[in-house]
C-alpha cells in the first residue's frame, strides 16, 4: 500500500518514474547541476524512495530500478574532486549496498579516487555485492561500524551481521540492534528487524523470537517484504516442538492476532503444510485446526486445512482410520497440483500403514500416558515418509519434464 506521508521529493520521483520508460526517464530527468548535487544528495534521493518500500508503497518498489540506473550515471559523472569529500565516498558505498550497481565502486578503485581505510571499505563493499564473502569479511569486519557516520555505520553493520550470522549469531544480533537504533523507521531497520527474528530462532531464544515477531508484524506488516517474512515465519512455527511446550503455541496464536484474519489463515496453512513435510505432528494438527477456524466459507482453504490435518492423522495408529476417511472426503477439484500430490501420498502412506502387521498389544498395566508416548514416537518416525514420498514423486515429475 502507499504511504500517505511520502515526501515531496520522493513523490516527484515517483510521479516521473511511474509514467515513463527507462529511456524516457534518462532523457527527461533534469537534476540540479552536478556541482550542486554531490553523491550524498543523490543517495539521499534513493533512501527517501526506499523508506517508502518499508511502509508498503508499491509505487516506490516499482520505481526503484529505474531510479537506480539514473542515479548510478549521476554518481559516475561526478567530478573527481567530489571524492575528496569522505561523505561522498560513504554515499557511494551506501548506494552499492542498497541495491545499486557496483559500477561506482569499480570506478572509484580503478581511478584511484580513494585511499587508505576508505579504499578497504570500497573494496570490501565491492567484494560483498559480488558474492566474495571471505574477502568481504576480511576487509569489512575490522571496521568499527559504530565509529562511522550514522548512515554508513548502519548500512555496514547490516552487512557485517550477514557475514557472520552463521558462525557468530549473538554478535550478529548485537550488530542488528545497532542498525535499528541508528536507522529507526527506515528500510534498514525493517531489514534488521526481519533478520533478527530468525537469528533469535536460530539461537532458540523463544521469548525474543516472540517479541521481535510481534514488533515486526505490528510495525512493518505492510512492507513489500512482509510476504517473504510470513513464509519464513510459517516455516519457523512448523519447526517448533509444541508437544514439548504446548504453551508456545498459545503464545504464537496471541502473536498472530496482530494480522488480519486472512493473513493469519494463510500463515497457519503454510505452517501446517511445512509441519506435515517435516514430521511435526503436533504442529501440523494445531496449525491446521487454527486455519480451519479462520477459513470461514472458503471451500479451498477448508479443503487445504483438512488435507494437512488428515495427513498428520494417518501416521498415528489412534487416528489412522479417521485420517483416511477425511482424506477420501476431500474434493480434489479444490486443491492445487502440489496439494493433490500430497493427498495421493498421504493416502498411499495411510493404506500402507493399515496393511502392516499389528503391533503386539501393550500389557494391561500400561498407563494411558505410556501408550500416548509410544503412539507419538511411532507417528514421529512415520510422518517424514510423506515428505520422502513427495520427493520421489517430484523426481518422477522431473524425469518426464526433462
Amino acid at each position: 500500500m502507499s504511504s500517505p506521508r511520502i515526501s515531496l521529493l520522493a513523490g516527484a520521483v515517483l510521479g516521473l518514474l511511474g509514467t515513463a520508460s527507462a529511456q524516457e526517464l534518462d532523457a527527461n530527468f533534469k537534476p540540479l547541476p552536478i556541482t550542486a548535487r554531490p553523491a550524498v544528495e543523490i543517495v539521499r534521493t534513493l533512501q527517501l524512495l526506499q523508506d517508502q518500500v518499508a511502509t508498503g508503497s508499491v509505487e516506490a518498489h516499482a520505481s526503484q530500478r529505474g531510479l537506480l540506473g539514473i542515479l548510478e550515471s549521476r554518481l559516475v559523472d561526478l567530478d573527481a574532486s567530489a571524492w575528496n569529500d569522505e561523505r561522498n565516498t560513504d554515499a557511494a558505498v551506501i548506494f552499492a549496498l542498497s541495491g545499486g550497481s557496483p559500477k561506482i565502486l569499480r570506478h572509484l578503485l580503478s581511478n584511484q579516487l580513494v585511499t587508505g581505510v576508505a579504499a578497504d571499505l570500497v573494496q570490501g563493499a565491492l567484494a560483498y555485492v559480488e558474492g566474495r564473502g571471505e574477502e568481504a569479511k576480511r576487509l569489512l569486519m575490522p571496521i568499527e561500524a559504530r565509529l562511522l557516520r550514522p548512515g554508513l555505520g548502519a548500512q555496514l553493520a547490516l552487512v557485517q551481521s550477514a557475514l557472520i550470522v552463521g558462525q557468530e549469531p549473538a554478535r550478529a544480533m548485537s550488530l542488528l540492534d545497532f542498525v535499528r537504533l541508528q536507522a529507526t523507521g527506515t528500510l534498514l531497520e525493517e531489514a534488521a528487524l526481519r533478520r533478527q527474528v530468525f537469528v533469535a530462532r536460530q539461537i532458540d531464544d523463544f521469548p525474543r523470537f516472540e517479541t521481535l515477531s510481534s514488533d515486526y508484524l505490528r510495525r512493518y506488516r505492510h512492507s513489500i517484504y512482509a510476504g517473504n517474512f510470513r513464509q519464513r515465519l510459517a516455516a519457523a512455527l512448523a519447526e517448533m516442538d509444541y508437544a514439548k511446550d504446548p504453551a508456545r503455541f498459545s503464545r504464537m496464536v496471541g502473536l498472530l492476532t496482530n494480522l488480519e484474519p486472512k493473513a493469519q489463515r494463510d500463515l497457519y496453512l503454510m505452517a501446517a503444510r511445512n509441519a506435515v513435510e517435516n514430521g511435526r505432528i503436533q504442529s501440523a494438527l494445531l496449525s491446521a485446526e487454527m486455519a480451519m477456524r479462520l477459513a470461514e466459507n472458503s471451500a479451498p482453504d477448508i479443503a487445504r486445512a483438512k488435507l494437512y490435518q488428515a495427513s498428520a492423522m494417518v501416521v498415528s495408529p489412534r487416528s489412522l482410520d479417521m485420517g483416511l476417511r477425511d482424506l477420501r472426503s476431500i474434493d480434489r477439484s479444490l486443491l492445487g497440483a502440489n496439494d493433490l500430490r500430497l493427498l495421493d501420498t498421504a493416502l498411499g502412506v495411510g493404506k500402507s500403514i493399515k496393511r502392516l502387521p499389528g503391533e503386539p498389544e501393550k500389557p494391561p498395566e500400561a498407563s494411558v500416558n505410556e501408550r500416548k508416548q509410544v503412539d507419538e514416537a511411532q507417528a514421529s518416525a512415520q510422518l517424514p515418509a510423506l515428505r520422502k514420498a513427495q520427493e520421489a514423486l517430484s523426481g518422477v515429475d522431473r524425469l518426464f519434464l526433462n
